[in-house]
């Protein structure tokens, strides 16, 4: 009994010595990479995110490691000198945030982005009061892990900015809807007529100052007007060219071509690509012609048709 009370009192003791030198801590590692040591896992896991958050005040959804950290038991050295505060810094990359925020939009298009549902439902009411008519407005819960995808304003700016913007997707909304209204020939569609003006000879007609029937269509207007493109397309002659005077011709593809006849300027060039609607010249009376107008003449697959059947109907 007196050696195992003696064996007790010895095995207290070195007890009382380990614990005096070592105390027991978690072993931090990632990918088989030690990092260091730690007291608490829960807490230490909390300091990683709290550090990748730190100069984040709003429009944080969600945080989660990327890679749980494996931890292991272990007596260490009082002596070591451990800061979980520095190691949760270090591995603050190792967090993943989610950020959530809310874009308002009009017939699906964006109008703009704010912080919060209640934001977002309060400048869904605004816009309301300001339009007169009614409006397709919706909200969209949006998330993302790259802040910088999270463009949002404050709500009195948005309230300002999305007055203008409303107006600006509606007269898009509008001009598609014209567009789509217009014309095609062989699937290219005709999305604008090049000049607003009077209709002043017509296809097909004679006249003393012409050796053949009208090829096109003639519309008067001042001298200096803008002529646009009907179509995108491609530039395949840019000149000069006899009763024509200056002409441009646009390659549409599928066989469609247009010409523009009689300009007093000429602002594109053989091989330039132009965009429908992009003004190409100006209304002029160069080559046969009596006075200022556009000769429109539209060609399939080299022989020209009425205008007509397509435009200024």
């Amino acid at each position: 009994m007196k050696y195992f009370n003696i064996t007790v009192i010895a095995l207290g003791l070195i007890i009382a010595i380990v614990l005096f030198k070592y105390e027991p801590m978690y072993k931090v590692s990632i990918s088989g990479e030690e990092l260091g040591y730690i007291q608490n896992k829960e807490a230490f896991e909390e300091s990683c995110k709290k550090a990748a958050t730190s100069d984040i005040t709003k429009n944080i959804d969600n945080i989660d490691l990327k890679e749980i950290p494996e931890y292991e038991l272990k007596l260490v050295d009082r002596a070591l000198k451990t800061s979980e505060k520095e190691l949760a810094e270090n591995l603050k990359d190792n967090v993943v945030i989610t950020y959530k925020y809310y874009e308002i939009a009009l017939n699906d298009r964006v109008v703009n982005s704010v912080n919060t549902i209640e934001e977002a439902e309060e400048l869904i009411n605004s816009l309301k009061e300001e339009n007169k008519e009614e409006l397709d407005l919706n909200i969209i819960e949006k998330y993302t892990n790259n802040l910088e995808e999270v463009n949002t304003n404050e709500i009195e700016i948005a309230k300002t900015e999305s007055i203008e913007k409303v107006k600006e997707i509606k007269a898009q909304i509008a001009e598609e809807e014209r567009i789509n209204s217009m014309p095609s020939i062989n699937g290219i569609k005709l999305a604008y007529t090049p000049i607003s003006g009077t209709i002043t000879s017509r296809y097909g007609v004679s006249s003393s100052i012409r050796s053949s029937t009208h090829t096109g269509l003639d519309i008067a207007a001042p001298q200096g007007t803008s002529i646009k493109a009907v179509s995108e397309g491609t530039v395949t002659c840019a000149s000069y060219n006899g009763a024509y005077g200056n002409l441009v011709k646009i390659d549409h593809g599928n066989g469609i071509e247009t010409w523009y006849a009689h300009t007093s300027k000429m602002y594109v060039t053989v091989g330039q690509k132009v965009e429908a609607g992009e003004v190409i010249a100006a209304v002029g009376s160069t080559g046969n012609s009596t006075g200022p107008h556009l000769h429109l003449e539209i060609r399939i697959n080299g022989e020209h048709v009425n205008p007509q059947n397509y435009l200024y109907k």
